[in-house]
């Protein structure tokens, strides 16, 4: 399957098909507000727009049998948290279950540990967001904590856990 997945940085014909793949309630619901809903033709080409100013590359298509299938990137940290390095992803609804998503980070790992100084990589995750952690159990992500009621997401207060992974 490895050779079935690979990032790349986000290219302007994505905007459709990242549009159509973000602009999904199931998603939405597993990410941060800063994501708009319903997600448009122009949040695809001003996120694309945006990820064209990153240097090095910190987001990235999720492309599965030439297909693109999702996003994921990373978030730097800084100050005294600078070997710090926050992930996040998603993948479109009709790729869920096929591992790629498993793949897709243990690939931006990889980038991680060559391209950053970073000890320590984490992510938070909503407690209903079981597939989620198994991703992250998968690549050897341990749970440090859980966040009681720490998001507001939906009109409602959720816990958030927190999973992270050091780097050797």
């Amino acid at each position: 399957m490895t050779s079935d997945i690979h990032l790349r940085p986000w290219k302007k014909e994505d905007a459709a098909q990242l549009a159509l793949i973000a602009n999904n309630k199931k998603i939405w619901n597993n990410v941060r507000d800063s994501l708009p809903h319903p997600y448009t033709l122009k949040d695809a080409q001003n996120w694309i727009a945006h990820c064209k100013t990153q240097k090095p590359v910190m987001n990235f298509a999720v492309i599965y049998q030439s297909a693109l299938t999702g996003s994921i990137g990373c978030v730097a940290k800084d100050d005294i948290y600078k070997k710090n390095m926050e992930l996040g992803y998603f993948i479109g609804e009709a790729f869920w279950n096929n591992g790629i998503a498993t793949e897709a980070v243990r690939i931006l790992l990889n980038y991680i540990e060559k391209q950053f100084d970073v000890v320590r990589v984490y992510a938070e995750v909503y407690a209903h967001n079981k597939a989620s952690m198994q991703v992250l159990r998968n690549n050897g992500f341990y749970l440090e904590t859980i966040r009681r009621k720490n998001v507001f997401k939906n009109k409602e207060l959720m816990d958030e856990y927190v999973w992270v992974k050091i780097l050797e």
